[in-house]
């Protein structure tokens, strides 16, 4: 088995891990309602990235992760390394992501310059002179059946 595989076997490990602790154990005023997105973890299994996302709206990500990357790092470093079966658990590095926001962002711009629909084209194509257009018959259509077996 490649140490790919098991980075991202400890990874999954971490993430139900730190999800739980965040969840149940930190009590810090400071940390907000944070989801964790995932957990990647280094080929040598030192150091792992632990990527999240706050709400509402992401507004409080530089804070958070100043908070998550303090000695709450170091506290749930230790807690992990008591539920893992690991030899050495990977230091925490917490990083914002704004995928989310991003993928909010990018849809509010596609629906801003996409066209409305037309309720004069709900029935069919029809000519500007309000007539029906002929339904295509596929005589164009380069895939029809041409004859040939």
């Amino acid at each position: 088995m490649s140490d790919g595989g098991r980075a991202e076997r400890v990874g999954a490990e971490l993430l139900r891990e730190l999800t739980l602790l965040l969840r149940s154990e930190v009590k810090d005023p400071r940390i907000g309602p944070v989801t964790l997105q995932e957990v990647r973890v280094s080929r040598d299994l030192a150091h792992a990235k632990v990527y999240f996302t706050c709400f509402p709206l992401d507004e409080c990500g530089d804070e958070q992760v100043k908070v998550l990357n303090g000695a709450l790092a170091g506290f749930l470093r230790h807690e992990l390394s008591r539920r893992v079966r690991l030899r050495s658990v990977p230091q925490l590095h917490f990083v914002h992501d704004t995928s989310v926001l991003e993928g909010e962002r990018l849809a509010a711009l596609i629906d801003s310059v996409a066209p409305a629909p037309r309720p004069d084209l709900e029935d069919g194509p029809e000519a500007e002179s309000g007539e029906r257009l002929p339904e295509p018959d596929g005589s164009c259509d380069p895939i029809a059946d041409d004859g040939r077996p």
